[in-house]
Parts: structure tokens; sequence; C-alpha cells
């Protein structure tokens, strides 16, 4: 299996979780044998595709490792300056082959050099590791004949690291020039830039689609995740009964899925099909299937019909718009107030669903001005109507017991906070 380098957006849980349920739905074998909130190490099979980023919502970019060695040597020749450790970093880059992909356009070359550090006594000197790395390279295109350039970085940047939009307008994924120093404790990987995730066209489907709603809008980046996390591959039948504008229909539909929107408020169910006619257009999706309804949700099954679709990705009401954080008594009594609703909800989920469907469901997670979150206690409603909870991180997804694998694999839901809310969201993943 080839390694790959998989760096990750603000969330890197959601994202490795988001990742694991991709190439886990599509039956492609991956073993994690490294990860952490700056960067993940995959051992992924030879068909697994880096366009896929082009799918994945909490991916930025994907990396083809060309050379691996001890860190200790990294340490050796930054911390305590030792040329000969040095000298081996180089070497590794030169045997690598790394620049041939570079060297092959006629003109000067221009490249980048991005440093991932989740060693902390090695991040304060990534400035210094990227000018080694890019003097090194630049050495090595001399060699073949080449003049080149690296970018450099202003100094107001806190770490060594081009962005995806750096990437993209610079066109360096094309021209096989990032290149990426990944430093974990043990090993460290240098590889080049094979996939980066383009954010405009998620602007697109937030900001340019016909309707929207301001409170509460869900980022399509999250609502993509969450698509990927209910194991929501092409042809499947996906619903959302609490639709809105249909932004989860609309990341959906782009993964080939035929779906389904529902909400009680005929203006919501105008304005999707609105939006999801506007995708069919933009992205010239000629075989789209789509439908939105009004209806309650406490008739969900007498709606739709029982057993019909294949996974259900949903954000119900998370309660009243917050100006300020609450205290935990008025927290606690969002959350009650709200209970009702979200359990009608669950029992018609599981008539709609089909066997071993999942049911991917954001709760209100709510932190106080003690500093202490308030949530749902969904989970044994739902456990009570048949539903099994489905771990995002399992013993079977990691090789070499990577360390921090224990911390993982007792997650059993992810949250995602957005500063500027009082209301932040628990993602929950069932299965039928």
């Amino acid at each position: 299996m080839p390694t790959k380098l998989f760096i990750s957006g603000k969330n890197w849980k959601l994202s490795l979780a988001e990742l694991a349920a991709y190439l886990n739905a599509r039956e492609l074998k991956f073993k994690a044998c490294f990860f952490s909130k700056e960067f993940f190490a995959l051992d992924v099979e030879r068909d697994f595709d880096v366009s896929t980023i082009e799918d994945l919502g909490g991916t930025i970019k994907i990396g083809e490792v060309k050379a691996e060695f001890p860190s200790q040597i990294v340490r050796q020749a930054f911390l305590e300056k030792n040329k000969e450790a040095k000298s081996q970093m180089a070497e590794s880059i030169f045997s690598s082959g790394l620049v041939d992909g570079m060297a092959k356009p006629s003109g000067r070359v221009f490249f980048g050099v991005s440093v991932y550090c989740s060693d902390k006594t090695l991040r304060l000197l990534s400035r210094v590791i990227q000018r080694f790395v890019g003097s090194t390279v630049k050495d090595e295109l001399a060699s073949y004949g080449k003049k080149s350039k690296f970018m450099g970085f202003s100094k107001e940047r806190r770490l060594a690291q081009l962005s995806n939009v750096e990437v993209l307008k610079k066109k360096l994924v094309e021209n096989q020039a990032e290149v990426l120093l990944c430093i974990s404790k043990q090993d460290s990987s240098v590889g080049t830039t094979v996939a980066v995730h383009n954010p405009f066209e998620f602007q697109k489907r937030d900001i340019y689609k016909p309707n929207q709603r301001k409170i509460f809008a869900m980022p399509p980046r999250l609502a993509r995740i969450m698509v990927n996390l209910s194991a929501c591959t092409p042809r499947k039948v996906m619903l959302d009964p609490f639709c809105g504008v249909g932004t989860i229909l609309l990341e959906a539909l782009l993964s080939r899925a035929k779906v389904v929107g529902v909400d009680a408020n005929p203006w919501c169910v105008k304005a999707a099909y609105e939006n999801l006619e506007w995708l069919t257009r933009e992205y010239s999706l000629e075989d789209a299937d789509f439908r939105v309804l009004q209806g309650d949700v406490g008739r969900l099954a007498q709606k739709i019909g029982r057993e019909t679709v294949d996974c259900i990705v949903t954000e119900p009401d998370l309660g009243p718009a917050l100006r300020q954080v609450p205290t935990g008594p008025y927290a606690f009594k969002i959350i009650q107030k709200l209970e009702p609703m979200y359990f009608s909800f669950v029992e018609e989920a599981y008539r709609v669903l089909r066997k071993a469907g999942r049911l991917v469901l954001v709760t209100p997670y709510i932190i106080t001005r003690s500093g202490q979150a308030v949530a749902m206690p969904i989970s044994e409603k739902l456990e009570r109507l048949g539903f099994r909870r489905v771990q995002p991180f399992t013993e079977e997804m990691f090789s070499k017991n990577p360390e921090g694998t224990e911390a993982l694999e007792g997650l059993s839901s992810l949250v995602e906070v957005n500063e500027r809310h009082k209301v932040g969201r628990e993602i929950h993943i069932y299965q039928k």
C-alpha cells in the first residue's frame, strides 16, 4: 500500500472520521499509521484516486510520500545543529526523485515548501527547516541545469505552510511543485502535493445559490462531511427531513445520491427545490434525481413510506439564537424544550430507514458560562428504538498502534463548535 499524506481542516478529528467513513463506504482498504491535528499518514490501496479530494469537506491537501527518515535526524540537524544530520536529510531528498517532476517543464521552476510538524520542539523552527528544504531542492534542480525560485513567507506568518489557495493560484499541483515535509515524533516524510481542496467551489454553493438562510446556516463543507459520514455513495437514497434551503441535499446530490428533502415550511420547500435546480445547471448533473416535499416530520413514514431510504443526514432546530453565553439552567431549559421534537423524529427515522441504513444527526451542544457543555441525551432513546451507534474511530483503522488511538476509539460522537456561535453541533452516527 502506498502512503498518502492528508492535511486536514480546522477540526482534525472530524476530518479523519470523514476520511475513514469515505474510504470504508467505497471498500478501499487503508491503515492510519500516524495522525495528529497537523497531518495524517495513511497507507491506502493502489486504486485510490486523489481526485476524491473534491468529494471531501475536511481535507485541505493530499500528498504522496517520496522518502521517509527518522525524526531524530531532524532534531539533530536543527536543535543540535549537526551538519552530518543535515547532510542525511539532503541525501534523502536527493535520492527520493522528488524533483524529477519539477524539472520536466521548460523554463524557470517555481516551487513551494510547506512544513507540518506535530513535534512541538521543532514547530518553532519550521521557518528554518523550510528554508533548508527549499535550498536543498534548489541545489538539486541546479544539478539538472534548472534555475528555480521557491516561495518565501512574510514575517507575520506563524507557520511555514502554503495555504490551499496559494497552491491553487500558483498551479503547484499541476507542476508537481509543492514539497511537503511532515514531521512527527518518530518519523518524517517528504512528499509532493498531488491534490488540493478548492475552497471557491464550496464558497459558490454557500453564497451564490439562489436562496439562503442566515441564522444557523450550515456551511457546505460541514454538510459534505456529514454526507460522507453517512456512507452515502452514488445512487443511494438520502433523506434530509429538516432540509431548510437544501444545503445538505446539494452536497448529497453532488455525491450522485438520489435525494429527498422534507420541510414543514412551504417557503423552505420552494427554496430548496430552486437551489437543487440551480445546482444541476451549474454542475451539469444530467442524471440528477431529487424531490422536495412539504410535511410534518412526525408523519415522515406516511409521507415517504417505510424503509425507503438508505441514509438520513439532518440538522433539526438547534434552539434560539443566543446573544450571550447562557447559564447552565437556561441551557438545560433549551434542551428540554427541544427533546420532544427530536424524540418524535428519531422514531420516524427508524421507520423510514432501510436495514443497515445510517442516521447522521446533529443535536445542540451548548457551552455555558461555567465552561461546561450541555448536550441532548439522545443516545438512550436511539438505542431503545434499535439503532446501533457507529464509532467514528475503530481499532481496525490503525496500524502499529499509533500513540493516542485509545482516546480516539473512546469517542462516541463528534463536536463542531464555531467560535462566533454560542451553540455548537454534536454529530451522532447511528445504524439501523
